[in-house]
């Protein structure tokens, strides 16, 4: 049991250490305070420090700021002196050279004044000197002035005459040298078969029974075969052979091949006459593409069109005036492929016009209008070049040639044409031909001399220049060209050409 006194003790046990807890903790929180304050003032103490070198920081900067400042301001001053002192004088010489200029230009209307007055007396003197002139001569100044023009246009002209005859002269020479020497080059280097084919082939026969079969029971196969074959069979008292006509070389050469293979075969009747002239049709379209591929490789060019070799080869089977057009072509091209080279042209273009310049030919038959134009039509059409184009369309002056190479065209085609042996023509009808050219062409009036040329392709006409005019020599050309083509009948086209020449001849004694 607690007894009173026991509490009490507690009580004041617990009060002195109350007491002595708060005396405790007062001390302590004095000691922490003194701290503090101690604290407080080593910062106040270290911020007015940092102040003072702030302070003095900015001193020193807005310190080195003026100096600079005033330094650069100085710089600018002594500059902006140079330049004013630079433009003063500028302007000093400017006024000096202003006051020269007016100077000068005061002697310069000086001068013009004294120069106009000048020009008004001598105007007058010249004036003077004109009608005294004139009083002396009997002409006036314009009447001197064109007899002086006159003379003087007379003298030019004469001596302009002079320079180009000689000109000309000289150019001729060179030029016909030069030509000839080209020509008999490319005439040399080429040699080139020729075979002139007619319009009839010779088939034999093992035996004169075999015409009977040919002929068929009452005449259908022969009738069969010139209706498949489009020719005429001519069956005749020669012994031991028909004759096959046709002016279509191709047709022709089917015939031929067909009737080969059915006397061969000896079973003539029509539906074996049909067959065989289809397998014929089928060969000789083989042959064509063959021949024609063979021209391109042997004149060595390339690229062409398989339709201007089909139409090549078929030129195999064409003939003009005996001559074959096929192997004429190959000729030209190798001609005008020499020339070219001497003369410094593409030769490979060359070779290529002078092959396709004929093949108009082919389809002639099919076509109108000259074989010329019909070939440079096909050639435009299947991608040749234009000078190539052009060329074809020239070779017979159907248009003017304008480049080099047409006129090396027509050049090798004369050559191919006309030497020795490379065509033929019933003599008779080539003179008659050309008497009858000559006679329309003398018929006309003022007509002097007429000559057919070129094989009968042009008539060349001299007309008196006394009784005749330019303007009428070109009414004539017209008349004689209209006449030739209503009374004459021809092959392609004839050139009327019409020369009206004044000679003027004097001698120097």
């Amino acid at each position: 049991m607690v007894t009173p006194i026991i509490i009490i003790y507690i009580v004041v046990g617990l009060g002195i250490g109350w007491l002595a807890s708060t005396l405790w903790n007062r001390a302590k929180a004095k000691s922490f305070l003194r701290q503090a304050q101690e604290k407080l003032s080593e910062v106040e103490e270290e911020i007015k420090n940092r102040r003072r070198e702030i302070e003095l920081e900015k001193k020193e900067e807005l310190h080195r700021i003026r100096v600079a400042f005033e330094k650069e301001s100085s710089e600018k001053r002594e500059e902006l002196t140079r330049l004013s002192k630079r433009l003063i004088e500028r302007e000093e010489n400017l006024d000096l050279r202003f006051q020269e200029l007016e100077k000068r230009t005061k002697e310069l209307a000086d001068e013009r004044q004294k120069l106009q007055e000048q020009k008004k007396n001598l105007d007058k003197l010249i004036e003077e000197y004109r009608i005294k002139l004139e009083e002396v001569a009997g002409l006036s100044s314009q009447e001197a002035k064109k007899i002086l023009l006159e003379n003087i246009k007379k003298e030019a002209k004469e001596e302009a005459l002079k320079i180009i005859q000689e000109t000309e002269r000289e150019a001729k020479e060179i030029a016909n040298k030069r030509a000839r020497m080209i020509i008999a080059t490319a005439i040399q280097r080429c040699s080139v078969d020729q075979v002139a084919d007619s319009t009839v082939s010779i088939i034999p026969l093992p035996s004169e029974e075999m015409k009977g079969r040919v002929i068929g029971r009452e005449g259908r196969n022969i009738r069969t075969f010139e209706a498949l074959t489009g020719v005429d069979l001519i069956v005749d008292d020669t012994p031991e052979a028909v004759a096959i006509s046709c002016f279509d070389p191709l047709r022709r050469k089917v015939a031929e091949i067909s009737l080969q293979r059915l006397i061969a075969d000896t079973r003539i009747h029509p539906a074996r006459i049909e067959e065989v002239v289809e397998k014929a049709k089928k060969e000789v379209e083989e042959l064509v593409k063959e021949e024609g591929e063979k021209a391109v490789f042997d004149v060595g060019i390339s690229d062409i069109s398989p339709e201007l070799i089909k139409l090549l080869g078929k030129l195999k089977f064409r003939t003009s005036y005996g001559q074959n057009v096929l192997q004429h072509s190959k000729e030209v091209a190798y001609i005008a492929g020499i020339m070219a080279a001497e003369i410094g042209i593409n030769s490979n273009m060359a070779k290529r016009a002078g092959l396709l310049h004929d093949i108009g030919k082919a389809v002639d038959q099919e076509m109108e209008g000259p074989h010329a134009l019909i070939g440079a039509n096909l050639a435009k059409r299947y991608g040749e070049n234009p000078e190539v184009v052009h060329a074809i369309a020239a070779h017979h002056e159907e248009k003017p040639a304008e480049t080099i190479l047409a006129v090396l065209i027509q050049a090798a085609d004369a050559i191919s044409a006309s030497r020795p042996g490379a065509r033929k023509e019933v003599l008779e009808a080539y003179l008659k031909r050309i008497e009858s050219l000559e006679k329309i062409a003398t018929s006309f009036t003022g007509v002097e001399k007429a000559y057919a040329v070129q094989a009968g392709r042009e008539v060349r006409i001299m007309v008196h220049p006394n009784k005749i005019s330019d303007e009428e020599a070109v009414a004539l050309c017209r008349e004689i060209a209209s006449k030739v083509e209503k009374e004459l009948s021809y092959p392609g086209q004839i050139k009327v050409t019409v020369i009206r020449e004044l000679r003027a001849v004097e001698y120097a004694k």
